[in-house]
């Protein structure tokens, strides 16, 4: 199902709609998914090594979009902190280029994964004779 984004449209007085106000324009619901996706990854700074990226799925009535956004994060990590600004900015995102409200971001934590273990430099130890 494709979304429907129109704009009310001013005319030009006699009755006519000006030539700049004709028309609609449709925005898919893919391409609104494909939005929310990159916006969370932006929010997270990217995606977890050796992780998924996030995947979203999104119901669009009209001009509201509804987002579901599934990702995995790295452990340890302050859960809500970042299901917090990945809502923030998905709606924001979707708002700002498709023209949408989303008055809902459903965030699910598929997986945790362990951060990667620091590196450590290798020591050469002197022996002592």
């Amino acid at each position: 199902m494709a979304a429907e984004h129109r704009t009310k449209s001013k005319g030009t007085g006699d009755g006519r709609v000006a030539p700049s106000e004709r028309g609609a324009t449709f925005i898919a619901d893919r391409v609104v998914a494909k939005i929310a996706a990159q916006a969370a990854r932006e929010a997270l700074d990217g995606s977890p090594k050796d992780g998924g990226a996030p995947h979203a799925t999104v119901a669009v009535r009209r001009d509201v979009a509804r987002v579901r956004i599934s990702l995995e994060l790295d452990y340890p990590t302050d859960i809500g902190l970042k299901c917090g600004a990945v809502r923030r900015r998905v709606s924001e995102r979707v708002r700002t280029l498709a023209g949408m409200d989303v008055p809902e971001v459903a965030v699910l934590v598929e997986r945790l994964r362990p951060a990667p273990a620091p590196q450590v430099r290798g020591q050469v130890q002197e022996a002592a004779t």
